[in-house]
């Protein structure tokens, strides 16, 4: 009895905590309209070297969501930035001219710490 596997039949002997597109591990992320999410914008240089960043908190809404918007900031303010763990981060002290920015788009935000 010879039994032919392809490459693609992957057969899992042992896992210890499933797989990683398990329904179970993903968090379901409730998207609120613009207005109705309290946003936080903040400069700040902790962990960060010595590097001032512009760190802007407080999202309900999905990932890619956050991509679009994470480069729209980046191209206005003309600089580098990221997003991490629900949270975008762009280079420089850009605190005013992203709070305006969030405004136009309908974001209920403020700027916080000093």
């Amino acid at each position: 009895m010879s039994s032919s596997k392809s490459k693609s039949d992957k057969r899992i002997i042992y896992q210890e905590f499933g797989n990683d597109n398990s329904p179970a591990l993903e968090r379901p992320v409730q998207e609120l309209p613009p207005n109705q999410q309290n946003v936080r914008v903040q400069a700040t240089r902790a962990g960060r070297k010595g590097k001032t960043v512009t760190v802007i908190t407080g999202f309900q809404t999905k990932p890619e969501t956050l991509n679009a918007l994470l480069k729209q900031l980046k191209t206005q303010c003309g600089t580098g930035g990221t997003l991490k763990e629900n949270e975008i981060e762009i280079q420089g002290d850009h605190k005013q001219k992203i709070l305006e920015i969030l405004v136009k788009l309908g974001y209920k935000a403020k700027i916080s710490g000093g």
